[in-house]
């Protein structure tokens, strides 16, 4: 009696929300869309996406026309990425006086402006007005495709594909070595929408509504399915020292400077005394390479001789220091001197002398340029200084003395999927250096670290993050981590290198053509039957 009475409920409230009219839905697509944020780091509520997956489907269903689908979708995308992308109005605290009244602004700007995304989902919905099984491949397929969009369009923006909401389990994230992020995507979108086609009407005859249980029986099996391939690949995993390559000895300094103190001249000086004295801490004898954090030296360091020799004293002998510090290049155009300021990552050795360096190419928005500034000239970065970032050539791979061929990427170039690794040109690992500063103790960071695990798994690299807040980890080639500091704590992480993967993964070959044959096989099935039904 009790099962009979929750059936009736759930297809009352089916009932309900694709009766609902006016205002009402748009506010309710807004609250189903920050439900289902609620699935990322650091929180993981994953059962909650199907409530409001269910929900978004079941208000798509009653919406009368396209035009009515599409603001549908654009008010839960609105709201996935407010609660999603909260964290990005603590930017906004660290220079209070210029930029706090921008915050809320800024924050409901972003959040509509990236729900623009989740407009066109929702117009497609609303166009295909599919039913059953039919509408819930097509709607994968459709945001798979949309969330691909994001990740490149206007530079891009892949933070919080609906497929790191996995980051938890080690075994889930294995799936990535296949299909990458996108094919969680895939696995995410099809758990939480598969229970929606179960209440879509009573009058289903019982051939149909049989085919309907199956099919969400499977697909609610899909994790447990996936958790056990990634269970047995990483059985297969070395383990002890034959996971590490030999005789290298890592030491990652997290200063957790604040980011609101990190520029002021008086105090700049002491965080580079702060991060020498942290490199020189307890077991500074075993140490090879020494790793500081994006920007961690604020100054221009490539061209302060002085300063290279003092900061090299923590060089370890026969080894390497690795900092991030800002540069600056004075080039020569029609007889004037033009400036370009670089975001950049220096290898130093023992005499402090810089033997290479790499600059930062994918730059944020707003944190690093200013996108229109010609047609929106009030608008200004959020970083020190007044004037661009330039970026660099692109990923490469390098060689550092004493380490394998690496990957370098700073900060936000890590969460691009299929885009971390030379092609031509493999690398043995990555190193991510970053600064969270900006973000505290939010969301933010913890999202951020979960796609550098997903780099890993995808990719078959150990990465290794070093972060001025945190958190600074060795992460494995399967997106393990090996040995952390956490957010806002304050130290060092000694740790060996991990060796990547015998073989190449999937996905570093495919690499986000990936996404198209993960669209294929979703379509498919719809093409094949609306064939057998018009053959028949």
């Amino acid at each position: 009696m009790l099962i009979g009475r929750g059936l009736a409920g759930i297809y009352s409230l089916s009932a309900k929300l694709q009766s609902i009219r006016g205002w009402q839905r748009y506010a309710i697509a807004v609250g189903l869309g920050g439900l289902s944020a609620t699935a990322f780091a650091p929180l993981f509520l994953i059962p909650l996406l199907i409530p409001a997956f269910v929900g978004l489907l079941w208000l798509w269903q009653g919406a009368e026309t396209p035009k009515k689908a599409a603001f549908i979708g654009w008010a839960f995308g609105t709201g996935y990425f407010a609660v999603g992308l909260y964290w990005v109005g603590a930017a906004f605290l660290v220079n209070t006086a210029r930029h706090a009244w921008l915050m809320p602004f800024a924050i409901l700007a972003l959040a509509a402006g990236m729900g623009l995304f989740h407009l066109l989902v929702g117009y497609a919905m609303g166009r295909l007005r599919l039913q059953g099984i039919e509408r819930i491949l097509a709607f994968t397929a459709i945001w798979l495709f949309i969330e691909w969009l994001r990740s490149w369009i206007f530079t891009g923006f892949p933070w919080n594909l609906i497929g790191s909401v996995w980051t938890f389990s080690d075994q889930i994230l294995q799936f990535a070595s296949l299909a990458g992020v996108w094919g969680l995507s895939v696995l995410s979108l099809l758990v939480a929408s598969a229970p929606s086609i179960l209440f879509e009407g009573k009058s289903l005859a019982f051939p149909e509504m049989k085919r309907r249980v199956a099919f969400v029986f499977f697909i609610l099996c899909m994790p447990v399915l996936v958790w056990g391939y990634g269970a047995f690949r990483l059985s297969a995993a070395s383990t002890g020292d034959e996971a590490f390559v030999d005789n290298i000895k890592l030491r990652l300094v997290q200063p957790n400077i604040r980011q609101a103190d990190k520029w002021k001249p008086e105090l700049r000086g002491e965080h580079i005394v702060t991060q020498m004295q942290l490199s020189a801490v307890e077991g500074f004898k075993d140490i090879t390479h020494v790793i500081w954090a994006e920007t961690a030296v604020p100054f221009l360091l490539s061209g302060d001789k002085e300063l290279r020799s003092v900061v090299s004293r923590v060089v370890p002998p026969s080894g390497y220091l690795i900092t991030g510090a800002p540069r600056v290049e004075e080039l020569s155009v029609d007889g004037d001197i033009e400036r370009s300021f670089r975001n950049s990552m220096h290898v130093l050795d023992r005499r402090g002398d810089i033997i290479d360096t790499y600059d930062k190419f994918h730059l944020v928005p707003f944190g690093e340029y200013v996108p229109l500034k010609d047609w929106i000239p009030f608008l200004k970065k959020m970083t020190a200084g007044s004037s661009d970032f330039t970026p660099g050539e692109g990923v490469r791979t390098m060689s550092v003395p004493g380490l394998p061929a690496m990957s370098m990427l700073i900060c936000y170039e890590i969460i691009f999927p299929g885009a971390v690794a030379n092609s031509s040109e493999r690398p043995d690992w990555i190193l991510n250096s970053t600064n969270d500063g900006w973000f505290g103790i939010t969301s933010g960071p913890y999202q951020h670290f979960g796609m550098t695990q997903l780099r890993a798994v995808e990719e078959g690299l150990p990465v290794i993050r070093v972060a001025n807040t945190g958190i600074s980890a060795s992460i494995d080639a399967y997106g393990r981590v090996v040995k952390s500091l956490g957010l806002g704590e304050k130290g060092v992480v000694d740790t060996g290198l991990p060796k990547k993967v015998s073989r190449r993964t999937l996905f570093s070959i495919l690499g986000n053509f990936s996404v198209l044959i993960l669209m294929v096989l979703l379509l498919l099935p719809l093409v094949i039957r609306r064939k057998r039904e018009a053959g028949s």
